[in-house]
C-alpha cells in the first residue's frame, strides 16, 4: 500500500471517508529533523498560531497613533476588558510586570485552542488507502495544546516567570511570612493558642509548598486534558457513523451534521481553558503581591 497525501477538510459530502482507527495520538508526530531537534506537527501549528497573533496586531494597530483608528480601538478594548478582569487580582503594584505574561498566555492558548476547529487541522497529511478508506498516519497539522510538551511548556514559563515576580516585588521576608507565619493576633488571644495557632499555620505553610510544586503539573494536565479530550470527542462525532456501519453516502451526511454541536462545544471550552489559565496564574500571583497591597493601604 502506497503513501499518499490525504487532504480531508470535513467540508464535503458524498467523499471517500477517512478512516482513524488508532483514535487521535496522543503524541505529536514528527515532520523533520534539524540537527538532532525533531519538528513536530504540533510545533508546527504553534509556530504557525505565533504568526497569525502578529499578523493580527500588525493589521490592527499598524502604527499606534493618537487618534485611534477601528482596528486599534478594537486591540484597545480586548487588552482593557483583560485589564479590568486582571488588576484587581495581581495588584496594582505588579500588574504592569505581569501583564505582558498574563495576555501572551490568553490570546495564545485561545487561538491555540481554536486552531483544531479549523477545517483541515488534523486530517491534511500522508495516509493509505485500505478497503476504499483513506486512513492518516502522518498529520501535517495539530493542535499545539493537544501535545503535553506545549502545555508543560507553558506551564513552566508560568511558574518561572510567577517566582521571578514574587522575589522581585514581594521579598523572601514577605513570602515566608505568607506561607509559614502566624495570621493570629496575640493581642488579641491568649499566648498559650497564638503558639498552638503559630505550629498550625506553619504545617499549613508546608502544606502550601507541596501545592505550589505541583502547580505545573495540575496547569499542565488540565489544559492537555481538555483539549486532547475535545479533540477525541470531535474524531469520534466525525466518524459515528462509519463505526456504526452506515453506508458511505450517509455516513458523510453525519460527518457534516453530528460534529456541529460539539464544535459549538468546543469553541467554548476553548475560551474558557484560556481564560481559566491565565486566571490561575494572575491569583498565583496575586496571592503574595497583592497580599503586600493589602497590607500597605492598612
Amino acid at each position: 500500500m502506497a503513501r499518499i497525501i490525504c487532504i480531508f477538510p470535513y467540508l464535503l459530502l458524498f467523499m471517500p471517508l477517512p478512516s482513524f482507527a488508532e483514535g487521535v495520538s496522543v503524541t505529536a508526530q514528527p515532520l523533520l529533523d534539524i540537527g538532532g531537534l525533531p519538528i513536530t506537527n504540533s510545533m508546527v501549528t504553534s509556530w504557525v498560531v505565533s504568526l497569525v497573533l502578529v499578523l493580527i496586531i500588525k493589521y490592527l494597530v499598524g502604527t499606534p497613533a493618537r487618534v485611534p483608528t477601528r482596528g486599534q480601538l478594537f486591540a484597545e478594548e480586548c487588552i482593557s476588558g483583560l485589564r479590568s478582569i486582571v488588576q484587581p487580582i495581581v495588584g496594582q503594584k505588579v500588574f504592569i510586570p505581569s501583564f505582558w505574561l498574563l495576555s501572551g498566555l490568553f490570546f495564545f492558548i485561545l487561538i491555540n485552542n481554536l486552531s483544531g476547529l479549523v477545517p483541515g487541522v488534523g486530517t491534511i497529511g500522508y495516509g493509505i488507502e485500505e478497503a476504499g478508506h483513506f486512513k492518516i498516519t502522518e498529520a501535517w497539522i495539530r493542535p499545539g495544546n493537544a501535545d503535553l510538551n506545549m502545555t508543560l511548556a507553558l506551564a513552566a514559563v508560568a511558574n518561572l516567570t510567577w517566582l521571578y515576580l514574587i522575589l522581585r516585588y514581594a521579598g523572601v521576608s514577605l513570602i515566608l511570612k505568607d506561607w509559614f507565619g502566624n495570621k493570629a493576633d496575640k493581642k488579641e488571644m491568649h499566648p498559650g493558642m497564638f503558639y498552638f495557632l503559630g505550629v498550625i499555620f506553619l504545617a499549613v505553610g508546608f502544606i502550601e509548598v507541596i501545592s505550589i510544586i505541583f502547580r505545573p503539573v495540575s496547569l499542565t494536565f488540565r489544559l492537555f486534558g481538555n483539549v486532547f479530550g475535545g479533540e477525541s470527542l470531535l474524531h469520534s462525532m466525525f466518524h459515528l457513523g462509519h463505526k456504526l456501519g452506515f453506508p458511505d453516502w450517509l455516513s458523510s451526511i453525519s460527518m457534516s451534521v453530528v460534529p456541529i454541536p460539539f464544535y459549538m462545544l468546543e469553541v467554548l471550552i476553548g475560551i474558557v481553558q484560556a481564560l481559566v489559565f491565565m486566571l490561575l496564574v494572575a491569583v498565583y500571583i496575586g496571592l503574595i503581591c497583592n497580599h503586600g497591597d493589602e497590607e500597605e493601604h492598612h
